[in-house]
């Protein structure tokens, strides 16, 4: 156990051990810890699995449940009291290990070649340099923002290094890299999840969406995971297709499950699709079924975001993303690093967690969400993932 906080971990044994003799008040914790809990596996895994589970599980820490519980508390007095509350660090973070891709999908900035902030490739030294002042307080970290994280050279090495520190790692690859050596790699590096992108079942609605796409090399690279799974005798990484469902390919909704069988992936998951131009829909992406869509149709005949817009935002009070080059943004809507509330390779990332930055933002966030510019297509309040 940690000896930084003693005291801590005997007040989470007392409430254990001795519930039903506590006073009202210690029984609010206890629920508000199971609210906790349910808020963490519902924001990272919304799909239960159980060997999942139990792996994340096993990277928790002392010191990281009473960060966790930290971040929450402060979470949720902020919302009681409409003033900006933040203790604790991040529990997930997301680094971006490039910009590049090699496809060009329509709604992304990274395939539209739309950035305005530079493009490359994390420095190694650089993440490193990062792990090691938070890793304490860290649960899970994203391998993802923008780009193919297979295309910097040095992904899966940065993988293995968050792995030794007992972090949860997670990717998201188009899967077009995936040849024998990498996936052997890949498996031997500990990443405890890989997110396989694929958005048909066939080339021609497949290359609707992720245009320059090849389905061959995406079935041949998940064949190739689930193969080395197996001859390595590894529960890791969890394999899933992410099935990001439009209106080009929501005819393939059970076609997707059958193959995602036929493969061996770990599961098969639908996430509804961010559309930028939602009102006008000029690549006709907005699915007709309702559940898989993120708007809805107003009085007025316009398409809305069915989350709305309260004044709250959870995950800015958990997690945050880190470009490619140290820039720190709220969160995975602001693509183009358009709101920069600091520099790693200016502060530390404690002291930037904490900035004038950081708190005028939550402090805006709390006053009129409506008025920032990357919470108006936000997902925040909406579940991403449908059955």
């Amino acid at each position: 156990m940690e000896k930084a906080f003693p005291k801590e971990i005997a007040f989470v044994l007392l409430i254990s051990t001795n519930l039903m003799r506590l006073p009202k008040q210690i029984k609010l914790i206890n629920k508000a810890f199971k609210n906790l809990v349910n808020l963490i596996f519902t924001t990272i895994m919304p799909y239960f699995n159980w060997n999942d589970t139990i792996n994340l599980l096993k990277k928790s820490s002392p010191r990281r449940f009473w960060n966790a519980c930290k971040v929450y508390s402060s979470y949720r007095l902020t919302r009681l009291t409409g003033n900006p509350i933040q203790w604790g660090y991040p529990i997930s973070i997301s680094f971006e290990p490039t910009t590049s891709c090699n496809l060009r999908c329509p709604e992304c900035p990274s395939g539209m070649r739309a950035f305005t902030r530079p493009t490359g490739m994390l420095d190694q030294s650089f993440f490193k340099k990062t792990i090691d002042e938070i890793y304490k307080e860290l649960l899970y970290l994203i391998f993802y923002f923008q780009g193919e994280p297979y295309l910097n050279p040095d992904f899966l090495d940065m993988v293995r290094y968050a792995h030794e520190k007992k972090i949860y790692t997670a990717t998201s690859t188009n899967a077009h890299y995936l040849t024998d050596a990498k996936a052997k790699a890949t498996v031997e590096s500990g990443l405890d999840r890989l997110i396989i992108s694929i958005d048909g079942t066939t080339q021609d609605v497949y290359e609707q969406y992720r245009i320059g796409g090849n389905l061959e090399k995406v079935l041949d690279g998940a064949k190739n995971i689930v193969k080395w799974k197996k001859a390595l005798n590894s529960k890791t990484p969890f394999v899933f297709f992410q099935f990001l469902v439009v209106k080009p390919n929501q005819h393939q909704i059970e076609a997707i499950k059958k193959l995602g069988a036929e493969i061996g992936v770990d599961q098969v998951r639908f996430k509804t699709a961010q559309v930028y131009d939602f009102e006008n829909d000029p690549h006709q992406l907005v699915p007709t079924i309702d559940k898989y869509s993120r708007y809805k149709t107003g009085k007025d005949g316009k398409r809305l975001v069915k989350s709305g817009l309260s004044n709250h935002c959870w995950r800015l009070w958990h997690a945050n993303v880190i470009s490619w080059d140290g820039l720190v943004v709220p969160c995975c809507f602001d693509k183009d690093a358009m709101h920069q509330l600091g520099n790693l390779n200016n502060q530390s990332f404690k002291e930037l967690w904490k900035n004038p930055n950081y708190l005028q933002f939550r402090n805006d966030l709390t006053k009129s969400r409506k008025n920032i510019d990357i919470c108006a297509n936000c997902s925040e309040g909406l579940s991403v993932w449908e059955d």
